[in-house]
Order: C-alpha cells, then structure tokens, then sequence
C-alpha cells in the first residue's frame, strides 16, 4: 500500500476537533473533580457532547444521559436541549430500536442506523421517523463494576464510525462523578450510623431494658435506614412474638394499632417471626399483600409493603428479633439485614446488662433473706440453749416463722394420738375460731394428718383439696394454703409447726425446709430442755447449715453473676477492639460501660467475700485470717502457731469469731492494735485476741461478746 499525505485541510480540522474534544472533556473533568451535583454533570457533559459532535441545533439531534436503575426502563436524567419527545425525567421502554436496550443486555457499546428504523414498521419506528432520532450510539456507565445507566448521541443522519469510542471517553468521566458522589454519600451514611450507635450505647449504658428504651432504639433505626416503622419484639415459649418497642412514622400511621407494644404475633408459616424463630438468622419477605395467616392480615392493616428482621441473641439464647418495614408497594433495599447488626448488637447487651442487674439483686435479696433467717434461727437457739420453758420457745418459734415467711397464720400443735391433735400455740388466728388448748380430730385429708402419716413435711392447698374438721376450720378463716413440718422427738412424730396463707397470697417454694430447721430447734427443746448436750448438737447443726448456705451462696455468686459479668466486659473489650479509626466516642463510651462491668465484678466479689471467703475454704485459716488483717481499719499482728488445716467446723468457727472481734474493736472499742494468737495443743485450738482499747465491754450490754459465745460453744 503507498502511504499517502493527508491533505493539509482536512489534518487541521481532525486536530482542531481532537483539541475541541479535550478541551471539553477537561471542562468535565474539572467539575467532576470539584465534586459537583451529579445532576449538573448530567447536564454539562449532555451539552459538551451535542457541541463536539456538532449536533444541529434546529433539528431533534441530542445527547442524553440516561440511568437503567432500577431498571430496565432508561430514566432520562440529562439532556443537551429541551425537546417534547422523550423529556428530561421520562422513561424510555426497552425497545430493540432503542440502542441503550442493546447496552442494558451486552453491557457494551451498541449502535442502531437509520436505514433501520427506516425499513422497521410499528408504533417505535413511526415515533422515531417523526422525532428525527434515526442514527443513535449509545455507550455504557459502569460504576464500580455494575451498569448505571448509558450515555446516547441522536441524528437524523448516521453517525461516524469513531463515535462509540469518543462517546465512552465522557462516559468515564460521568462514571467517575457517579462513583464520587455514592462514595461521598456512603461516608455521610455511615456517620449517621455510628452517630446512633454511640446515642443508642448511651441509652443502653444509662437506662434499663424498658419499653422506653426499646421504643428510643426502634427511633434511632428508622431515621437511619430511612424507613417508616420498627419493632422490636420478644419471642414466649410458644413461639408467640410480642412487641416491646415501637416506632411508626408518619407514612405507616395508625400501624401502632396493629403491631403496637404489647400485639402477640404467631409464628404462621413464612413470617419473620418464623424465619428467624426456625433458622435463629436474619429473615425477609418482601411482599406482605401475598403472606397467609395472622400476621399477613396484621401486615396488610398496618399497610406493610415489605420486611426484614436480624435475631436478638442474649447469653447463646434466642430473645427476640428487630423488624423493619417499608410501606405498601415498596421493597426494602438489599442488605437492610445486614446494616441491623450492630443496632442489634447493643439491644442485647441491654438485656444481657438487666438480667445480670435482676440476678444481682435477686442474690443479694436471697442473701438479705438467709441472714434474716439465720439470725431468728439464732434468736430461737438462744432460747433452747437457755433453758427457757418449751411454751416461751414455742411462741418464739410461731412469732419469728410468721415474719420470715410472711405467713398470715402459724401454729404448733402435737399429735395426742393417731387420731387427736392440741393446739399449743397459735398466731394470727380469730380467737372465735381456734386456740391454744383446742383440741381437733384428725378426720379427713390434712396437712396435719399428712404429716403424722408419711413423718414428712406437706403442703396442701384448700382450693383444690382437703376435707374434714382441721379444714372447715382453716376454711372459715378463708385460708387457701398451709405448708407443715414435723417434730420429731426420740425417732417419733411428736408434734408439727405448720404455717397458713390467705387468699390469693401463696407460700414460697422452700417454706417446707424453712419451716424444718426451726422444727429441728424444737425437736431438740422438747426432747430434753435441760440436756446441754443435745442443746449443743441441734445448735451446731443450725451453724453448720448457716456455713454450709454461706458457701454454697458464695459459689453461686462466683460461679454465676460474677462470671457473666466477666464475660460481657470481654464481649465489650472484643467490641472496642473491632471498631473502625475514628470512632473515639463510641470506643470512650464502651470503655466506661466495661470499666462500670468491672466496678461491678469487684463489688460482687466484696459481697461474696462478707457472705462466705472462698479463701477459707480453699486455702485454710491463715490466708484467710491474713486478708481479715488487710482488709481491717485496726492494725492486725497475727501469729500463726501452726499451718496445718483444721477440721471444717473448728476454722469457721475461728475466722468468724476473729472477724467479729475486730468489728468490734474497730467499732467500739476506740483501738488501734490487735493482736491475734494462735495455737494448736493437745487437740484443742486456742485462740487468744487482745486489743489496745478502752475496754469495759459487757455481755449484758449488747450482742457482740454473746454473739463470739454462742459461735465458741456451738
């Protein structure tokens, strides 16, 4: 081939049109750069186009920018100049004579002539012919990987060759404003969101898992996914979801109504309440108008297009679940699930912080509970152990059962025979109705009778059984419930201490081995009032049981709120570590909300420690009569004879008697050294504590010497 010139002419008008070409795309990079509107890049680059291709601006020839999303309609979104055939904001049919409809199915360049619309017949070709778009090229936009949408030049006149490949050099820069503009929109999203997530850490850190909390949740996760309603709600043990917290905004009103607090929602098949119940994972359906069942009807009165939920997992267990909801006729947008999570997250952690708060104070309460029975335990013991008469002992023992267990009336009785019983002392009845002295038969179903028969305690309510004289009586008094417990003297049933409830009002689970132990303290009394030895015996039982539940209290607050405790600060620590740069705040506020946790594990274990030291268990009487000294305000010089272990009952008996005593010095005796000695002779401890007080201490005076007494002698 011979390589001829071009002609002078025609090269200086290629080059003066490559120059008119850069120069235009170099006006659009500019803006693009400057992060303007997309809309106004739409706009520029439509006009920058018409101009280098030289588009006639007295015929219908122009450049449009077009979006597929969602698709497959072409939504014109830019335009060179107004026209009344295909305006800017209308919508463009997928249509074979439509060349974006070819770049929507290849993702490429695609070119349709005008000697194609000519020869082609229908309604599309006429409306071509007549608007003069004959000759069309159209190039696609892709960002970040997917196909936005498509850039199109229209002429009566086929374009040239060249124009796909000038086309897609402006279609670049429009992908690039596209990608700007999403990323920048991304970045604002997510401050949003980690804007709420630090409010909503707030919240959880401040306030108990409440309707309240669980509604201000439910507010913050509709502003920020942009949608019209929240729930969040609680999974019952059928299954059955009920709302604890709510937020409807104005496009679903009324649906409060409907999916309010407190709506029971079944688990009908395909519902979130079933996906999530069956597969504990996040959940969708995107067209309530279609769903059976309850909650389909309840979907389309509250006017729900679609939803999705994610699972509320509180310690390994399901809980609940967060629902979101579009309204009729839209679908929520893909990954909704997804952007729930943390949200989620700190709804469980607020209920995971009340249930350890409630198991707190439901240990604290118990332990409040036991020392107030120990201590009428030790008032009834005191009694016995003084010889007083069995009819004082008596009145204590109804008197101090009465109060423990909130019983409306206590009485103790004793069988005269297989078929009588005597009153001998009775609280909180009408004298009218029974007293002590009375005699009853021991006809029909009772808990007296059950008890003399089976030599065990029993419990019966009146609603449901017993008959017979014993319960015409109780009847009359309109007591619903009675719980009893033996008294047994020489291996037989003596008697019974039995306590009644009234009305609604019903007796703890435990008040059968409550009412044991003083039924022990009576055995002991009524057996020999005046035999020291026995006397002995049933106290030391009642300090061993008094140990023995301060242990097993102790293990239980170690082993269970303490540990939970432990592991949501590691949970917390795991979180903090996983947020992203940046989030200083939310990291400041899991930083308190962790330091709070340990706080709390501390004071746990100062209240365990009170209850019962794990250090005297574990490892004997002189670490644990060593941390007694640390933690007392008087300056301790203990002496340890001996590092051997004692028996079980001799180290209690030690430690709580020198923790006594140095309360008492620090409190009373105005000291500023104890001394503590101990020895092991002969098989005996002693144990010696002196004190540079003032002094004068009586037993007379106060608890506190008879108290050491008591423990010793036991």
């Amino acid at each position: 081939l011979r390589n001829e010139p071009m002609p002078a002419a025609k090269s200086r008008a290629a080059i003066a049109e490559l120059a008119d070409e850069q120069a235009a795309l170099r006006r659009v990079a500019t803006l693009v750069a400057q992060d303007v509107a997309p809309a106004e890049i739409f706009a520029a680059v439509s006009a920058e186009v018409d101009r280098v291709f030289g588009l006639d601006p007295a015929t219908f020839d122009v450049a449009v920018v077009g979006r597929f999303e969602p698709g497959p309609e072409l939504e014109i979104v830019g335009i060179s100049k107004s026209v009344d055939v295909g305006p800017l904001g209308s919508r463009w049919p997928p249509d074979d004579l439509f060349a974006p409809t070819h770049v929507l199915r290849t993702g490429r360049s695609a070119r349709i002539r005008a000697d194609d619309v000519v020869s082609a017949g229908g309604e599309v070709a006429e409306l071509l012919q007549h608007s003069g778009y004959l000759s069309q090229v159209a190039s696609p936009i892709v960002v970040d990987g997917r196909l936005w949408g498509a850039m199109l030049v229209t002429t009566r006149s086929d374009l040239p060759p060249d124009t796909e490949e000038r086309l897609e050099r402006f279609t670049e820069l429009v992908a690039t404003a596209l990608a700007n503009a999403e990323s920048r929109a991304a970045l604002s999203q997510l401050a949003d969101e980690q804007a709420a997530l630090r409010r909503v850490a707030t919240m959880v850190a401040r306030a108990p898992a409440s309707e309240q909390l669980f509604s201000d949740i439910a507010r913050e996760v509709a502003s920020v996914l942009d949608v019209p309603g929240v729930i969040v709600t609680r999974y019952e043990a059928d299954g059955t979801a009920v709302t604890f917290g709510e937020a409807f905004g104005p496009d679903l009103g009324g649906a409060e109504r409907f999916l309010g607090v407190g709506t029971s929602m079944p688990p009908d098949p395909g519902s979130l309440a079933a996906q999530v119940l069956d597969t504990q994972g996040p959940a969708r359906v995107d067209d309530f108008s279609t769903l059976p069942g309850t909650v389909g009807e309840l979907a389309r009165a509250a006017r729900l297009g679609s939803g999705c939920a994610g699972p509320i997992v509180v310690n390994g267990t399901l809980w609940g679940k967060m629902c979101v909801f579009s309204r009729a006729g839209t679908v929520l947008p893909g990954g909704t699930e997804d952007r729930l999570h943390d949200f989620i997250e700190l709804v469980a952690t607020a209920i995971a912080n009340y249930e350890a708060r409630a198991d707190r104070a439901a240990s604290e309460a118990r332990a409040g509970e036991l020392a107030d029975e120990q201590a009428a335990l030790r008032r009834v013991a005191t009694l016995v152990a003084e010889g007083a008469a069995p009819t004082e002992v008596f009145d204590a023992v109804i008197a101090e059962v009465g109060q423990l267990l909130g019983a409306a009336q206590v009485g103790l009785a004793r069988y005269e025979n297989e078929h009588e019983i005597s009153v001998l002392a009775i609280r909180g009845q009408s004298p009218e109705v029974l007293r002590a002295g009375v005699r009853l038969p021991l006809d029909g179903d009772s808990v007296n009778a059950r008890i003399l028969r089976t030599g065990r305690s029993a419990r019966l309510n009146f609603a449901e059984d017993g008959n017979g004289s014993i319960a015409e009586v109780l009847r009359r008094d309109n007591v619903n419930a009675t719980v009893g417990a033996p008294i047994v003297v020489d291996g037989a049933v003596w008697g019974m201490v039995g306590a009644s409830w009234r009305g609604h009002d019903q007796p703890p689970a435990d008040a059968e081995e409550r009412l044991a132990q003083f039924a022990e303290l009576l055995d002991t009394a009524i057996a020999n009032a005046d035999s020291r030895d026995q006397l002995m015996t049933s106290r030391a039982r009642v300090i061993a049981a008094a140990d023995e539940s301060r242990r097993r209290i102790e293990r239980d607050l170690h082993d269970g709120a303490q540990q939970r405790l432990i592991t949501l600060t590691a949970a917390l620590r795991r979180a903090d570590a996983k947020l992203p740069p940046g989030a200083d705040e939310l990291r400041a506020d899991l930083t308190r909300v962790a330091e709070g946790l340990t706080t709390a594990v501390d004071e746990l274990r100062e209240l365990s420690r009170g209850i019962h030291p794990s250090i005297l268990t574990e490892g004997g009487l002189s670490p644990a009569l060593k941390a007694l000294g640390r933690r007392s305000p008087v300056r301790v010089k203990l002496d340890m004879g001996f590092e051997q272990r004692l028996p079980d009952h001799v180290e209690a008996a030690a430690y709580y008697t020198v923790s006594e005593a140095l309360t008492n010095a620090s409190k009373h005796a105005n000291a500023t050294r104890v001394w503590v000695s101990l020895r092991v002779d002969h098989e005996m401890l002693r144990l010696s504590i002196r004190d540079d007080g003032v002094g004068g201490a009586d037993s007379n005076q106060g608890s506190g010497l008879t108290g050491l007494k008591d423990r010793i002698e036991a």
